[in-house]
């Protein structure tokens, strides 16, 4: 069968060859483990079980998971599995939840996974925002929140850092979808979220122009109380982006200000700000293969 999963409808045959998200159609995956470093509402104390898909639709040249993202680096998993990996996640690590971090193009077999994990964790869809909607439809039920970036407003810097050029038209839809799906946000007596969409924005270096068009279309889109917003200052020259000025270096501080003051501005009062420290590799995980070892492409 010819892939059409996601927004590029790249139409390979992924038992063949590779879609242009790098993937076969055997699932891979760079690590399944405990992450402490999401949203608090979601980490909580023990941490929620992310398990990093390798491949992706986007392949961004500034990405922190760029080895696994662009160069594919994992290790295949069954179906089976990666349900065994669902359940040591909630059985041995005890972790609030179960995130599937760059899923998309993995979400047929996912979803078998699903039917075959025992468990009862709720699923965190964390992915890049450009998805599909008819895809997203296939998890209607199955994800309780949705961890969605929108990365860009700015068509221009999605070809050029993304070649997505139609990018924030996806991602508009796909996160509207998202919402119909799980509805207002709601977190449980412990301050971890029940259910909702988390809508995450990372501040580029040099553009601020394109983080105050994402802000306008969050604030003019939804009211208080139905979507939390993550404006994330943890941006590290990465990937191709170290020799693509200006996003080889970090964002400044005025940058930063002048983000949060647009974001209070326009009204979004419900979510997260990070603070500029959090622009340092030792957030960015260690990528393994089985057994502790790392794995080469």
């Amino acid at each position: 069968m010819l892939c059409n999963i996601c927004p590029r409808r790249c139409g390979a045959n992924r038992e063949a060859e590779p879609g242009y998200c790098g993937a076969s159609d055997t699932l891979r995956i760079a690590r399944a483990a405990p992450h402490f470093w999401e949203e608090p509402c979601i980490s909580g104390t023990n941490g929620t079980g992310a398990v990093f898909f390798s491949g992706c639709n986007l392949k961004c040249k500034f990405c922190q998971n760029y080895d696994i993202s662009a160069h594919n680096k994992g290790y295949d998993i069954t179906e089976q599995q990666l349900a065994d990996e669902f359940q040591r996640l909630e059985s041995e690590d005890k972790c609030h939840s179960i995130s599937l971090i760059t899923p998309g193009h993995f979400v047929p077999g996912i979803i078998r996974a699903m039917d075959m994990y025992s468990g009862s964790l709720p699923f965190v869809y964390n992915c890049g925002g450009y998805e599909s909607v008819q895809t997203l439809k296939a998890l209607e039920g199955r994800i309780s929140v949705y961890l969605p970036d929108l990365k860009y407003s700015d068509s221009e810097l999605a070809k050029q850092l993304s070649d997505a050029p139609d990018y924030f038209d996806v991602a508009k839809s796909a996160i509207l979808e998202m919402y119909r799906q799980v509805g207002d946000y709601e977190l449980d007596e412990k301050g971890l979220l029940k259910k909702g969409v988390v809508i995450r924005h990372l501040l580029l270096p040099g553009n601020t122009a394109n983080t105050f068009g994402v802000l306008d279309w969050i604030s003019e889109t939804f009211s208080e109380g139905q979507v939390l917003v993550s404006l994330m200052c943890q941006y590290v020259p990465y990937g191709k982006a170290k020799e693509m000025p200006p996003f080889d270096r970090p964002v400044t501080e005025s940058e930063y200000r002048r983000a949060v003051r647009y974001m209070e501005a326009v009204g979004i009062t419900d979510g997260f700000v990070q603070e500029p420290d959090s622009a340092s590799e030792q957030f960015i995980p260690e990528f393994y293969g089985k057994e502790g070892t790392e794995n080469d492409i």
